[in-house]
């Protein structure tokens, strides 16, 4: 194991792996900046670049980026007081208060440092973790390999934010959708209605930036105000190195919380953060200086959430578990590579885990450099109004999804899922257990079949590693449904005076007629699947008819809920906001800048597309316009002869 780790280090000495490390780095720091985007976003960006490329160009590249995206998003809370993701809304609490006292560079300096710290930690857990698992993983067959990928998806959506029926169907329909395609046992095409476009199944890179990426910008594009500065850096930076030396004690409580957090499947950097500022809080002899700007009410968050990531790297490459939507992808990349996580990484590319273990520990120590020395620049970036990025992010993305596959079609399947995605976030259903179940979809459905033909009945089902996996899987089930009864109790019982949970503000819509219209969705989809899988031959329709049996029980329950409160409000709501009609008409701008692709190509469509975004609905500039046109448009036409990229090209251009 030793001459492994040495090889992946002595191999970031090639220049091409070495120059991908520094790409992700770059891109993770100014994505991490963008409101929305964070890890999900920087991995499905960059992840049809990789396309073509060798895998440890490709995981240095998308390591390099996950690594620094929590250590960036920390400069718009410090400064502006508004987070650049969730979980850096917990650094702002004594972040922004003390810059707001002219401590902004103490504030930064404490922050970098410690997501540096976490990263490095996080490094060394995943490296740990190898050795002391090797001989568990070594010891799995296909029925622990079953149980894991259910385990995966059911801890996704059971311990995932929000009502925990939600997230079952959502985890439910996300196998549903990654079932579509050729069957891994019989070869036969499932859920295709004869197109040939779906015989390969949907592109994963188009379902992540659909149900993350483009529904994040529906939900955002109405931002047409930047953040006004109103906060100095000031001095204070060696006052902030030698105040986070006097606290390495909350440093490594902070990041061990986070590789907790990050193992733990559907818990995430949000939760990390707050269980580590919950630490820190317990655990201090004077509360009272917290959210006033206490230095330990920023190590301590900062330390986990970087270290979070790590943490879901441990799960995704020894057991083939996911913890959360980034590392999902990235188990699709390794997938695609036909590198499967668990056993066979182990004994075939120890390598290359521990490549990921030196580019992640590399990449936290140049994310706080680069942060340092450029925080002036980075922070004028959050300034700029989220409907001027958007504009730029929709081709960015659009341009992504068509790298995988080359068809256009996967494109409008990203707008759609888009849509969809949208109204899981307005409606308070989580979205992580979908992509999850997503990915190990084919996996399941692998493994089940192989345990099937090796073991007579339910013998596996004795197996030790099985039961040990059933009672983690049940355990937190009965847990969750403990807590929702409780909390229905609670409801009834105090009737209109509930306190809402952080995670509410990000459901607009939750209880409304577009919670009931989700509801229905999920009805539909999982009713058609099971009608439709009624014409596929017995092995093949065996996995796809129990997930869709589940997910209709588990909708069912779903529509009775949103009845019953439709019929228990006092007044009828429609649900139809400002944002909504915003968040639609996006949509209809986003077709219709596809529809131009399919017309004319993608150059002729960004031109097009581009300034007609930012002066109607940004209401940009007409100069701010002309420029930001043309500079895409360069950058675009040169990208092909740098990257293994491909333009879409037009019905016209075929034809001439």
């Amino acid at each position: 194991m030793l001459d492994s780790a040495m090889a992946a280090l002595a191999s970031l000495a090639d220049p091409s792996l070495l120059l991908m490390l520094l790409i992700g780095t770059v891109a993770g720091l100014v994505m991490g900046l963008i409101p929305g985007l964070g890890g999900t976003g920087a991995v499905a960006i960059l992840l049809p670049i990789t396309f073509g490329m060798e895998p440890p160009q490709a995981l240095a590249l998308l390591i390099g980026a996950l690594a620094v995206v929590h250590t960036s998003d920390t400069v718009s809370a410090v400064l502006l007081g508004a987070p650049g993701s969730a979980s850096a809304s917990v650094t702002m609490l004594d972040g922004y208060a003390m810059a707001k006292k002219g401590k902004a560079a103490r504030a930064l300096t404490l922050a970098f440092l410690s997501s540096m710290a976490g990263g490095i930690i996080g490094a060394i857990g995943l490296t740990l973790a190898i050795p002391l698992a090797r001989p568990l993983v070594l010891s799995f067959a296909s029925p622990e390999l079953f149980m894991l990928t259910v385990l995966g998806v059911a801890l996704a959506a059971v311990l995932s934010r929000g009502n925990i029926i939600k997230g079952v169907s959502a985890g439910l329909l996300g196998l549903v959708l990654g079932m579509v395609g050729t069957s891994p046992t019989t070869a036969e095409e499932r859920f295709t209605f004869g197109s040939l476009f779906l015989g390969d199944g949907l592109s994963l890179v188009a379902v992540a930036l659909g149900i993350f990426g483009l529904a994040e910008i529906a939900s955002r594009a109405s931002q047409r105000r930047g953040q006004k500065e109103n906060i100095t850096l000031g001095g204070g930076w060696g006052q902030g190195i030698r105040e986070w030396l006097s606290h390495w004690t909350q440093v490594i409580r902070g990041a061990l919380i986070g590789i907790w957090a990050g193992v733990l499947p559907g818990v995430g950097a949000t939760a990390g953060t707050w269980l580590a500022y919950g630490q820190a809080v317990a655990t201090a002899k004077d509360k009272r200086k917290f959210g006033k700007g206490d230095p330990r009410g920023i190590v301590g968050p900062e330390s986990a959430n970087n270290s979070v990531e790590a943490g879901d790297l441990i799960p995704t490459l020894l057991f083939g578990i996911p913890g959360g939507v980034p590392s999902a992808m990235l188990l699709g990349m390794l997938l695609t590579y036909g590198i499967q996580p668990g056993p066979s990484i182990i004994t075939e590319h120890l390598d290359l885990m521990y490549l990921i273990v030196w580019s992640f520990a590399i990449a936290s120590i140049l994310g706080a450099l680069f942060c340092f020395l450029s925080v002036k620049q980075l922070a004028k970036l959050t300034k700029v109004p989220f409907a001027v990025l958007a504009a730029g992010l929709v081709a960015v993305m659009l341009l992504g999804s068509f790298q995988e596959g080359g068809q256009l079609g996967d494109l409008w399947v990203m707008i759609i899922l888009g849509v969809f995605g949208w109204l899981l976030k307005s409606t308070g259903f989580p979205r992580a257990p979908f992509l999850i179940g997503f990915v190990l979809a084919i996996p399941l459905e692998r493994y089940y079949f192989l345990t099937d033909s090796l073991y007579n009945g339910l013998d596996w089902m004795a197996r030790p590693g099985v039961l040990v996996f059933l009672a983690i899987l049940v355990l937190p089930i009965l847990w969750a449904f403990i807590k929702f009864i409780r909390a229905r109790r609670n409801t009834n019982l105090d009737d209109g005076h509930r306190n809402e949970r952080p995670e509410d503000d990000e459901s607009p819509l939750k209880n409304s007629v577009w919670s009931l219209t989700a509801a229905g969705i999920f009805a539909v989809a999982f009713a058609a699947a099971l009608i439709s899988s009624a014409s596929f031959s017995p092995e093949a329709r065996l996995v796809p008819q129990l997930v869709s049996i589940g997910g209709l029980v588990f909708s069912g329950i779903l529509l009775f809920t949103e009845i019953r409160t439709r019929l228990r409000a006092r007044t009828a709501s429609t649900g139809w906001t400002l944002d909504a009609g915003f968040a639609m008409k996006t949509f209809l701008w986003m077709t219709a800048f596809l529809a131009l692709t399919a017309a004319f190509g993608y150059l002729i469509a960004v031109t097009v597309f581009i300034p007609a975004f930012l002066l109607i609905v940004a209401r940009a500039r007409l100069k701010v316009a002309i420029i930001y046109t043309a500079a895409l448009y360069v950058v675009l036409l040169a990208l092909p002869s740098l990257l293994p990229i491909d333009l879409p090209q037009g019905w016209l251009n075929t034809l001439v």
